[in-house]
């Protein structure tokens, strides 16, 4: 009986060691996917927000796009984003607030081939609006 105990604790002890080096590579492999992942989607972000981005290749589609007054950055990145004219209205969001400009009300043709800083050359001048406000025109 002695030894029927004695390898049953050692069965049971190196069940457990199995057991437990089965979970820290699970651990481990979960670790890894999660930076691989997170650093991809960094990355991608970061391409976005410095690099020449665009949505569609030359020559791409032109789309009105109307800008109102009050209407805040986000709504205009997510109005932009919807009709496929960016890629990702987080890093567009992000982008106008670093180079700290202001997107003006108006309406304006852009394109999908544009990266976003030709779209915001053309959103934060008024100027470029294909139409102009009649108030304004008035004055």
């Amino acid at each position: 009986m002695a030894t029927s105990s004695t390898s049953n604790k050692m069965t049971l002890k190196l069940s457990r060691l199995i057991l437990r080096f089965l979970l820290n590579i699970t651990f481990v492999i979960l670790v890894l996917i999660l930076v691989i992942y997170g650093s991809r989607a960094a990355f991608d972000f970061t391409y976005q927000l410095y690099g020449p981005v665009t949505v569609d290749r030359e020559p791409g589609r032109t789309v009105p796009i109307q800008i109102n007054k009050g209407e805040s950055s986000m709504d205009v990145a997510s109005k932009l984003e919807l009709n496929r004219i960016i890629v990702n209205k987080n890093s567009f969001y992000f982008k106008l607030k670093l180079q700290n400009r202001v997107i003006m009300p108006g309406t304006y043709e852009v394109n999908s081939s544009m990266t976003y800083d030709e779209i915001l050359d053309i959103i934060t001048d008024y100027s470029k609006s294909i139409v102009q406000n009649e108030e304004t025109d008035s004055e």
